[in-house]
């Protein structure tokens, strides 16, 4: 049985990481939400790891949070 990609290996860290990323920057889930014109339900499950966001997306996570992508990369890359 294969495993599903929310569950892969190289993306096991990233729904912590989002929520470090947002918790670091002061932020509620509403709040990043509305900056970057989603749900609140929306980064919950980012954040849970029961959905799983694309690149696109995690760059506007990041720029949601006032972090730069680049730095959030290296950051994310040092936690696998």
């Amino acid at each position: 049985m294969s495993t599903k990609p929310n569950h892969a290996r190289l993306y096991r860290n990233v729904p912590p990481y989002l929520r470090e990323m947002r918790e670091e920057a002061g932020l509620t889930q509403r709040q990043l939400a509305a900056k970057i014109k989603q749900t609140q339900w929306w980064v919950a499950r980012c954040e849970s790891g029961s959905r799983r966001i694309d690149v696109a997306e995690f760059i506007e996570f990041c720029r949601g949070c006032g972090v730069d992508t680049r730095k959030a990369l290296d950051g994310l890359a040092g936690n696998g």
